[in-house]
């Protein structure tokens, strides 16, 4: 008996297809696996459709952790951060006047603060491959080498 995974997307020109096939004897960190995949694919997607500008986030969450540890103190110093005029400015930039998506604007920086950090809420596919050494980071497309 076979089962699968599947997932596939298309907006526009945005097409996304996930696929993982589940045999009998497919471990479960391997399902986890496969749907950490599509949530991840999914998360940053979201934020973008809605006319947000991760760009001016991302940046803003650069400067605030560049040279911080995943320790809690700088996660605390961090999310302070996040209550200044600075944040609320870099928010309102990034929504472009449009009021109504200050609240999401704000989840993906508390998102990308924490994960800047190597702080996560979510299971994801690099958790996992520390966690079972056999599940491997797909490779980005790209060149590949001559043989």
């Amino acid at each position: 008996m076979s089962d699968s995974i599947e997932f596939s997307a298309k907006y526009r020109d945005w097409v996304v297809i996930k696929k993982a096939s589940v045999q009998e004897d497919t471990k479960p960190e391997e399902v986890a696996f496969a749907l950490a995949s599509i949530r991840q694919t999914l998360d940053k997607k979201a934020f973008e459709f809605l006319g947000i500008d991760l760009a001016v986030l991302d940046a803003y969450v650069e400067s605030i952790t560049k040279g911080k540890a995943k320790r809690y103190n700088d996660l605390a110093a961090a999310i302070q951060e996040l209550g200044t005029p600075g944040a609320k400015a870099t928010v309102d930039k990034a929504i472009k006047s449009k009021e109504e998506l200050k609240e999401i604007a704000n989840t993906y920086l508390i998102r990308r603060t924490l994960q800047s950090l190597k702080f996560d809420t979510d299971i994801n596919q690099e958790m996992l491959s520390k966690a079972y050494s056999y599940l491997k980071m797909p490779k980005p497309p790209g060149r590949k080498p001559k043989q």
